[in-house]
């Protein structure tokens, strides 16, 4: 009897870093800095906001593309720190920034056709255009012996052909914290504009920079007609992982199909838990906690830095935004075999390179939006073990 189900979904391999944080449930003690979040619990304020829709019975069906108040205020922010003039039209709230990627993924991929990531790049962003029927394609960022990481337009164009439908950007990055520049935002633009491919940016981190207030952003750019996808999220800028949403900035042209779209995937984002994304833009405290969470990464990266300079074996880098430092470690093989050794004889959890796109498995992420005092003895016992 042959089988039904998409050999896709046979091969589907365990993500390496879950893999870790099992282990690391399993061993018990372990300071986590193999997931993408900070140890801030979600503002008081937001979380009130939040309760006070679910007394007022904020329980029921809304819009699948996010309530009125949300994308209103979601207009106004993104106007305010990119100084533009955003159609509303253009804004869906389905869920997680991760739906977010999914949608835009189904918008534009069949069966055969091609992606081309830039990378190192987050795993599931992958396997999630895997998904989709899409043969993904590795660009890969070049680091420096200064730390800093390059980003190749050339290698990009070179891997793209009439089946490549998308090339996902990650900025600032997730793990490296590269930020890409105006420049090659607008360079990136007109080749997707010759070659006839949508651009996916990941925005998701914009507002944990370290020289400015924001990154910059592909809608400063891109015509509102471009076909350009940006995706953001609140879980990073207001401690809201658990909350799962996020936003989706898409095309005006496909508002009517993305609003469906978002109806047949998710019913549209939690209801109670958009009043709580609502006070976090709307409500002062919200900017007062994203400066808060930034000056908690400042400290992480300082924290990260210091411990590397001491180390013979870490090479220099230089993280420009998000919270991790994505550590290339000298004579490292095999990075998912070295997190294993970590939980268990350093009492530390961290993400194997290997997760995060070919080329990648002499490295090591880290995320050091912790606290001080959790974050610096679990550095200690890490670099020990180094």
């Amino acid at each position: 009897m042959s089988d039904p189900v998409r050999p896709f979904l046979r091969e589907l391999a365990v993500n390496p870093i879950g893999e870790i944080a099992l282990l690391a449930w399993q061993e018990g003690a372990v300071t986590p800095l193999y997931f993408g979040e900070s140890d801030f619990v979600t503002p008081a304020f937001i979380r009130d906001a939040a309760k006070r829709a679910l007394d007022d019975g904020k329980t029921f069906y809304t819009y699948a593309n996010g309530i009125a108040e949300l994308r209103a205020a979601i207009k106004t922010y993104t106007d305010r720190l990119y100084d533009v003039d955003l159609d509303p039209a253009r804004i869906t709230v389905p869920g997680s920034a991760m739906l977010s990627v999914v949608m835009a993924l189904q918008c534009l991929i069949a069966t055969g056709d091609n992606i081309v990531i830039v990378s190192p790049v987050w795993p599931n962003i992958v396997m999630a255009a895997q998904a989709t029927g899409a043969e993904v394609r590795f660009a890969p960022l070049a680091c420096g012996p200064d730390g800093r990481w390059r980003f190749d337009l050339d290698a990009v164009d070179a891997l793209c052909d009439a089946r490549t439908k998308a090339v996902f950007v990650c900025s600032p990055g997730n793990p490296t914290g590269w930020i890409m520049r105006r420049a090659e935002q607008e360079n990136l633009l007109a080749l997707a504009r010759d070659r006839g491919f949508a651009i996916l940016a990941d925005e998701v981190y914009a507002r944990i920079v370290y020289d400015s207030d924001v990154a910059p952003s592909f809608l400063e750019v891109a015509s509102a007609e471009d076909p350009v996808f940006v995706i953001n999220s609140f879980s990073k800028n207001w401690a809201m992982t658990g909350w799962r949403i996020g936003w989706l900035t898409a095309p005006a042209s496909l508002y009517t199909p993305l609003q469906t779209l978002a109806g047949v995937d998710n019913t549209g984002a939690t209801v109670f838990a958009q009043y709580g994304a609502l006070a976090a833009l709307t409500d002062p405290r919200g900017e007062s906690f994203i400066a808060e969470m930034r000056e908690r990464c400042r400290r992480g990266r300082a924290l990260i830095d210091a411990a590397a300079q001491r180390s013979n074996r870490v090479k220099p880098l230089r993280i420009e935004g998000a919270f991790y430092a994505f550590l290339e470690i000298e004579g490292l093989t095999d990075s998912r075999a070295l997190a294993r050794r970590l939980v268990t004889e350093a009492k530390v959890g961290v993400a194997p390179g290997a997760a995060f796109g070919p080329g990648n498995d002499s490295f090591i992420r880290l995320c050091f939006a912790l606290d001080e005092k959790t974050l610096a003895p679990a550095l200690d016992r890490l670099f020990s073990a180094l």
